[in-house]
């Protein structure tokens, strides 16, 4: 009898270690699929955050290019179909008031000096790109080839667009002269694979 309760405990014993084994095993499983499942989104939270990166560098990109015509457009180099406007003097009378939507005018927009600029307020539309845009676009006047957008791949959505005010040169020092120095301030947005991917810069220039 003796005998048979001491095999009759070791035949059991195996069963047990069986049963915790799969729990372990189980456990460890688990753990590896949370792993997995973390590493896969860190993952495509990388690829997301280089992919708005890149989108956010094209628009940055795009700013850049509508100052640099910007300035061709006030002083060159380069042909400018307006340059008689901002040189030898400034002509005031081509700068609107909202901003010019038509002809020459084009994006210049008269100085706002109290309040906000016009480019800032709620009505202001710089992706707008029909006949009355209060802003001039890439090339409009200064006749450079355009660059690749909205086509496949990683172009801008649109043409960058800008506009164009007239700042009193304060370092005139005659300001007392009937025909006085201005300096211009140009704000320029630039535009990623998508028009709602947006950036604005914006610099002062003296001729």
């Amino acid at each position: 009898m003796k005998a048979n309760i001491g095999m009759s405990a070791l035949q059991r014993h195996p069963h047990h270690q069986g049963g915790a084994s799969l729990i372990m095993v189980m456990i460890v499983l688990t753990i590896v699929s949370i792993i997995g499942v973390a590493g896969i989104q860190i993952s495509l939270m990388s690829e997301r955050g280089a992919r708005n990166d890149r989108d956010q560098q094209i628009a940055w990109q795009s700013a850049e290019a509508a100052l640099l015509d910007a300035e061709i457009d006030i002083y060159g180099p380069g042909p400018s179909t307006r340059r008689a406007i901002f040189t030898p003097g400034t002509n005031l009378l081509a700068f609107a008031d909202g901003c010019g939507t038509s002809g020459n005018s084009i994006g210049l927009c008269s100085l706002v000096t109290s309040g906000r600029p016009t480019w800032l307020t709620a009505a202001f539309d710089f992706s707008a790109t029909g006949s009355s845009a209060p802003s001039a676009a890439y090339g409009t006047y200064t006749g450079r080839t355009p660059f690749q957008t909205g086509g496949v791949g990683t172009q801008p959505a649109q043409l960058p667009r800008y506009v164009i005010e007239p700042i009193r040169d304060l370092a005139d020092r005659d300001l007392g002269s009937p025909n006085p120095t201005y300096l211009y301030r140009v704000t320029a947005m630039g535009f990623g694979p998508r028009s709602d991917i947006q950036a604005v810069l914006q610099m002062i220039y003296r001729n």
